[in-house]
């Protein structure tokens, strides 16, 4: 079995203070996709270059405490792609991809950390930017090679989603045209939605981000924000799926697929 673990860390050096290494130490992932870094290249060295015993590979921000993705490998990849080609977006470290490559298969695990829109229009006209280009990109990749994406995609897909969907049909993650943006994705885009490929149901058990307003977390007002979003034949191989919260390292919680590779 191959465990591959997504998590937005909402801040490195704060995930890791409350017993984010213990834990991976614990299920012993294969690999680990981060987001939310927030660190620049010295605030890793000698620190955060490992998790767990595995080694880390990164695509920062240039501003600092701001974004920044990486994927933490028991395995070497065969290569490494920061970025995507969009010069807006590459600068804030938002796609992280390893390659593990054979003459029988080209595989790559990707960390992505798509943009929030919860700040206002500005943002969420560039949220609207990062789409349009996300999905020719993921489309062209997947004419070329078998992939994961392990995200924070700042959408919930359907209603079973989210806690509370009929009052936040007009909030940034569940507008229309983010869950229209979705729907094509995992249909005519051809991608799976692990989660729900297992799942197809669930609600309450669902969520992987709480706000940190009110009593959001104890109350489990949350979302489904965090995705393995995988080409048809990997997705296949999906055996297990697992949301941690027996403790809270961000106010995302880990999610953790088993695949029969």
């Amino acid at each position: 079995m191959f465990k591959l673990t997504s998590l937005n860390l909402n801040g490195i050096r704060s995930a890791t203070s409350k017993g984010l290494q213990a834990w991976l130490g614990q299920i012993e992932p294969d690999c680990i996709c981060v987001q939310e870094i927030k660190a620049q290249t010295p605030d890793l060295a000698d620190r955060f270059e490992h998790l767990a015993g595995l080694r880390g590979y990164f695509h920062l921000a240039d501003k600092k405490g701001y974004s920044g993705v990486g994927v933490y490998s028991r395995l070497e990849p065969s290569d490494v792609v920061a970025g995507f080609d969009s010069a807006e977006f590459d600068a804030e470290g938002r796609y992280l991809e390893l390659r593990f490559d054979t003459p029988a298969v080209k595989r790559s695990i990707i960390s992505c950390y798509f943009p929030s829109g919860s700040s206002g229009e500005e943002r969420q006209l560039a949220k609207y930017r990062f789409l349009d280009l996300m999905y020719p990109h993921l489309q062209q990749l997947k004419s070329q090679r078998e992939f994961i994406v392990c995200s924070d995609v700042n959408i919930a897909h359907q209603a079973i989603d989210l806690k509370n969907w009929r009052s936040n049909q007009k909030n940034s993650g569940f507008l229309p045209e983010e869950r229209a943006w979705m729907t094509k994705l995992l249909g005519d885009g051809g991608l799976v939605d692990v989660y729900r490929q297992l799942h197809p149901n669930t609600t309450d058990e669902a969520y992987t981000w709480w706000s940190n307003r009110g009593q959001a977390y104890a109350k489990n007002v949350g979302w489904r924000l965090d995705y393995h979003l995988a080409t048809p034949a990997w997705a296949a191989k999906a055996q297990s799926v697992a949301i941690y919260k027996g403790e809270k390292f961000s106010d995302h919680a880990p999610v953790s697929v088993e695949y029969a590779l």
